[in-house]
């Protein structure tokens, strides 16, 4: 990892954003030869703090096996989690679904992982990787996309040319902006309240979601503290309004609207660190690639995080996007060519919308407290739980193990 520049150079493909999924793919690509540089407007170092970005993310057991594939689990493990049930209420009812990872016969149906943690993980590699260029902080101030190239100058004074142009900067994406791609976009009215909590009882490697007529409200495992305390990470989704309350209540009167949420099934607990407030929205770029240009990530679509999918949906895109690119160039083809790219977006324009559609179908049939809707829901998970063929294509789906998968979310090599 390089944080100064050189005047001009060349290099295969230009990554804009260096969040986890911008920095998977550089890996990925990197290891078979293709040269990558990534840029970000924030400093490395100021993004693998803990004041940076406080969340845990799920990561499902498919994406894992690319990420050990990759090198980067190895780095994750001893700061992993894993989960190995699931268990889904809707509200107070007696009814509930339940996901044993035994019944799939695997080790786990996914793994909860700290943000700051998968940052520095993919940081350690990219700093002995000598394909992957890294500048930062800096942006693009200049860029042409070319029928065979694209020219970039940075607001640094770097110039560079590449055959292709990643955007993987984020929901708010400016190199999806700049490639004039246009990005549907709807706010859902909610926030979600993000904290941590030590807690007296073990989990059990289990997770929990529990729905709410404002929203969802996850327990998700972490690993105990040092002084070998149960935690767990919140995600407690609100209705914008009542959360701006929320968050501005007293320290005790903040326990006080946590606790009922919360539960007693882990006994007493103990709120640390900061609480995140997160806006939540919908949204989708109306295509993936444009000319050298291929998004991933947020920057290609956004979704609730009511089943805990959106980082995996990035990593689906890099598994994929990698397998593309690695086979063209082991074909000597134009890895910026528009086949190519075209490639990339047909993969993955089915999956990518069915996981938006899921996600926002759920919330909004969830987010509630219609009496009908509320019967038909219990009288859905109470089915789902009996029916094992049913209950066990879903555990599947959430581990991202459904549908024609690309090499390294197989643990396959490129």
């Amino acid at each position: 990892m390089v944080n100064n520049y050189q005047d001009s150079y060349e290099t295969d493909i230009l990554i804009v954003g260096s969040g986890v999924i911008g920095c998977c793919l550089a890996i990925a690509l990197s290891n078979v030869g293709l040269t990558v540089t990534i840029i970000d407007k924030i400093n490395a170092s100021a993004q693998m703090g803990a004041g940076f970005d406080g969340r845990a993310s799920a990561i499902a057991a498919t994406p894992q096996k690319m990420l050990h594939q990759i090198g980067v689990w190895q780095k994750l493990n001893n700061f992993s989690t894993p989960i190995k049930d699931i268990r889904v209420v809707d509200g107070n009812s007696n009814f509930f679904l339940h996901y044993d990872h035994a019944d799939v016969e695997c080790e786990a149906l996914g793994f909860m992982v700290e943000n700051r943690h998968f940052r520095q993980a993919c940081m350690a590699k990219i700093q002995k990787n000598k394909n992957i260029y890294f500048i930062a902080p800096t942006q693009i101030d200049q860029i042409t996309f070319l029928p065979h190239e694209v020219n970039s100058t940075l607001i640094n004074g770097a110039k560079i040319k590449t055959s292709l142009v990643i955007g993987a900067d984020g929901r708010a994406s400016k190199i999806r902006e700049l490639a004039g791609i246009n990005c549907v976009k709807r706010s859902y009215s909610q926030t979600a309240i993000v904290l941590s909590v030590n807690h007296d009882l073990p989990h059990y490697n289990t997770a929990y979601e529990r729905f709410l007529p404002s929203g969802p409200f996850a327990i998700l495992p972490l690993r105990s503290n040092e002084n070998k305390k149960p935690r767990s990470s919140i995600v407690w989704t609100e209705k914008s309004e009542l959360a701006e309350i929320i968050l501005n209540l007293s320290p005790k009167e903040f326990e006080n609207e946590f606790k009922w949420r919360f539960g007693d099934h882990l006994g007493g607990f103990e709120i640390f660190g900061s609480r995140e407030a997160y806006p939540l929205s919908l949204q989708y770029a109306e295509k993936i690639i444009s000319n050298r240009l291929a998004l991933i990530g947020d920057a290609a679509h956004g979704i609730h995080p009511i089943a805990g999918q959106g980082l995996n949906l990035g990593l689906r895109d890099v598994a994929t996007l990698a397998e593309v690119l690695a086979d063209g160039k082991r074909l000597g083809l134009d890895i910026g060519a528009h086949n190519i790219l075209q490639k990339y977006q047909k993969w993955r324009r089915f999956d990518s919308a069915t996981m938006l559609a899921i996600t926002d179908s759920i919330n909004r049939i969830f987010s509630n407290d219609i009496w009908p809707l509320k019967l038909a829901r219990n009288i859905s998970l109470a089915t789902i739980n009996k029916v094992d063929p049913v209950k066990n294509f879903f555990m599947l789906q959430a581990m991202g193990s459904v549908g024609n998968l690309p090499r390294l979310l197989k643990g396959q090599g490129l």
